[in-house]
């Protein structure tokens, strides 16, 4: 079958447009039109009429058959995540040098997620993920990768040599208070900060499972809204502190990779580092 044409410029973003184009059409679905709703290390689409959603990378980073395990068994246990499209096989297409991944899509709700709200459907995330026995990086794995970042002057040339010497000293520190801790770890979903928080009419639904992980729950609630951690049973507060500061560090430590492709992420860069510089008393 013949890839479905997609005619604007060859930009990153418009060859995986194409090959999401391709790999639903070529599975029997109508695709008429494309919506980005999302441009990161993966680009997310909504393809109508069909209605499909479709995450898109290139192949070999591995991370799509990762999500797509954890969270067929995550949604068969009833956890509260986005489910792949009932539609089709559920499993990684390829296509053009492009991993494709199709889910449901989920109509937002106007309906705002309360703190209380967010930190039950988390609470059952973690339920769920207690349960299950998976091989998953763990947190400090991707602590090394940010530090690993800011060694390389290549991938980060346009920030500052005591910022650099800050951030790799900010992330020692805390990496070293947070293990000391000796908390209990589990599987967790890695970033489960708002944008990957649907808002559905039957609750809040986790999406983005590439980045699970290993470690404290803290270091999930790190990633929430502050009010939510006061509605998560049995939370260390002072470690929820020290895990708020090193996901701080480390996200502020991608923002200055030559390749980041956030919207105003330079400007989110310089605004984190002063608040790690001056942080709040816990």
């Amino acid at each position: 079958m013949q890839p479905v044409p997609y005619d604007l410029a060859d930009t990153p973003t418009n060859r995986a447009v194409a090959a999401a184009r391709s790999v639903v059409s070529s599975l029997g679905l109508a695709v008429e039109d494309t919506v980005v709703l999302q441009e990161s290390n993966r680009i997310t689409l909504r393809l109508l009429p069909c209605d499909v959603l479709s995450r898109v990378s290139r192949v070999g980073l591995q991370a799509a058959r990762f999500e797509i395990e954890i969270a067929q068994r995550l949604a068969a246990a009833g956890s509260p995540v986005a489910a792949l499209d009932p539609r089709v096989e559920p499993r990684v297409h390829q296509w053009d040098g492009h991993e494709v991944t199709l889910w449901a899509y989920h109509e937002p709700s106007t309906r705002e997620i309360t703190p209380a709200d967010y930190a039950g459907a988390l609470r059952r995330l973690h339920a769920g993920m207690r349960g299950l026995d998976i091989p998953a990086p763990h947190y400090t794995d991707r602590v090394e990768q940010a530090q690993r970042l800011l060694a390389d002057r290549d991938r980060t040339p346009d920030l500052a040599d005591d910022d650099r010497e800050f951030l790799d000293s900010t992330m020692r520190r805390l990496r070293r208070s947070i293990g000391e801790r000796a908390r209990a770890e589990q599987l967790l979903h890695g970033e489960p900060h708002p944008g990957n928080v649907l808002r559905t009419g039957t609750g809040p639904l986790f999406i983005d499972l590439e980045t699970c992980c290993r470690g404290p729950v803290e270091f999930d609630l790190a990633h929430a809204p502050e009010e939510v951690g006061d509605h998560y049973p049995g939370v260390d507060h002072a470690l929820l502190h020290d895990c708020r500061l090193l996901t701080l560090a480390m996200v502020t430590t991608w923002r200055w990779d030559r390749d980041d492709r956030l919207p105003n992420g330079r400007h989110l860069a310089a605004e984190w580092l002063s608040r790690l510089r001056t942080p709040a008393p816990r």
